[in-house]
């Protein structure tokens, strides 16, 4: 529940920017392009990589640190450290992190960008509620006047002064106005309603809003034409810082695609050992007997002595000692032809260079018709509130004659109730145009860079 009970423009977009879920998916979307940035800086790094295996042979083999036959199973061990380095690919891997800098700087516009979009919506609903709650006063107070009337017009129908059809007529032009007083109240109640949701707020219960000192003035309307405003919005406006980055991006993209021609020139280097439970030592020889061998030309037999060779398995840390093996060098890689995944990589990010440039034109069009529009609006607007304040005060001259004509019987009902109407309509035509002047005149400044409030 929120214990703020008063709310200015600035709390509710405030409050709408800091609730809304739109925005918080936002802010994860720069964190995952914030961790892929950080992901290709890291890329440029040498990689460094342990490993171990514990493999046990079966059948004849030849065990690779002894290089001697085994037809029994065979327990052999392997560790070793790897590294690689990248020295040169192309500048592939220094476009990709310029690319993703500028999808991250692109995601930090975004999320201001959808902060003004939501500003903007919550400004307009904002001013809605407060021009509903103005046009449910207008309406209240000709249903007040309507009602004293109709108690007036009673006392001189029991008088015999006028006729019962003009208690009629008044009310009937009373249960009319009832009506519309309902529906302003409703009107009022949705935009209302329609405010909160905007804010996401979490309570529907005592929700006011702060009603600003609203006063028409068109001397500020004019001091900066169309093109001075479109050249400060296209400076300033994330929509247009958005689309910047975009560009930058895929021609970033295009060059770490075109580096992937290019050879790849990569160091690397490795160190090893292992051990094999036929490793053994020799620890000396046992002379069992003699066999004879050959036979001289006069006749004697020629001994050869015959024994065995006594062994020990070598221990763990001497073999993971002895059997110590290191090796660094170079490695080139030339790209001759890869099912044209390169060339279509590259035809692919041309054309997505290209979009981006269509887009950032398309954005900036978009923001200049939207000035131009505000602008012209926010002009036809004012030209409307004039037009209608003349026609209000015609009109209040008007119903207050025929106030008088009627409480003394000089006019008809239906001429008392036409004249009431007339003033009715003209003070909400003025109430809608001055709404509609101040909102486009909000949308002007806000593409100005200023703050939205009163």
């Amino acid at each position: 529940m929120n214990a703020q009970n008063n709310w200015d423009l600035k709390s509710c977009i405030d409050y709408a920017v800091k609730h809304n879920i739109q925005l918080k998916q936002s802010e994860i979307s720069k964190s995952i392009n914030k961790n892929n940035l950080d992901q290709t800086k890291a890329n440029i790094l040498p990689t460094l990589n342990l490993g171990a295996s514990h493999t046990y042979n079966f059948g004849k083999t030849i065990d690779r640190f002894t290089n001697t036959f085994a037809n029994t199973q065979v327990l052999s061990q392997n560790f070793f450290v790897s590294s690689n380095l990248v020295l040169f690919n192309g500048f592939s891997q220094y476009n990709n992190i310029k690319a993703n800098e500028y999808n991250y700087l692109s995601s930090s516009e975004n999320i201001k960008k959808q902060q003004n979009d939501l500003a903007l919506n919550v400004a307009n609903a904002y001013l809605n509620v407060i021009f509903t709650d103005e046009l449910f006063i207008i309406s209240k107070n000709q249903f007040d006047i309507t009602k004293e009337q109709l108690e007036r017009t009673k006392k001189m129908v029991d008088a015999g002064a006028l006729a019962k059809t003009t208690q009629l007529d008044i009310e009937a032009q009373l249960a009319n106005e009832e009506v519309n007083v309902i529906n302003a109240e409703n009107n009022n109640k949705l935009a209302l309603l329609t405010l909160m949701q905007l804010m996401n707020i979490d309570s529907v219960n005592a929700f006011n809003i702060v009603k600003p000192n609203i006063e028409v003035s068109g001397e500020n309307l004019l001091n900066k034409s169309v093109d001075e405003i479109y050249e400060t919005a296209v400076r300033t406006m994330p929509d247009v810082k958005v689309s910047e980055y975009s560009l930058m991006s895929s021609e970033k993209n295009l060059a770490a695609v075109r580096g992937r021609r290019a050879p790849t020139l990569s160091l690397n280097g490795s160190l090893g050992t292992g051990t094999s439970e036929l490793a053994k030592k020799v620890n000396g020889y046992t002379i069992t007997g003699y066999d004879t061998t050959a036979v001289t030309t006069g006749g004697d037999f020629v001994l050869s002595p015959r024994g065995e060779v006594n062994t020990s398995p070598i221990p763990f840390a001497d073999q993971f000692k002895d059997n110590v093996n290191k090796s660094f060098g170079l490695t080139l890689t030339v790209p001759l032809f890869n099912g044209l995944q390169t060339h279509t990589g590259v035809k692919n990010a041309k054309l997505n260079l290209l979009n981006a440039k269509l887009n950032e034109d398309l954005v900036k069009q978009n923001l200049y018709k939207n000035i131009a529009q505000a602008y012209t609006s926010a002009k036809g607007a004012l030209a409307k509130y004039l037009a209608n304040k003349k026609s209000v005060e015609a009109s209040e001259e008007s119903f207050k004659y025929a106030d008088q004509k009627f409480n003394v019987g000089a006019i008809s009902a239906f001429d008392y109730n036409t004249a009431k109407n007339r003033l009715l309509n003209a003070q909400s035509n003025l109430l809608q145009s001055k709404y509609e002047y101040i909102l486009r005149l909000k949308v002007l400044d806000f593409y100005q860079g200023k703050e939205l409030g009163f």
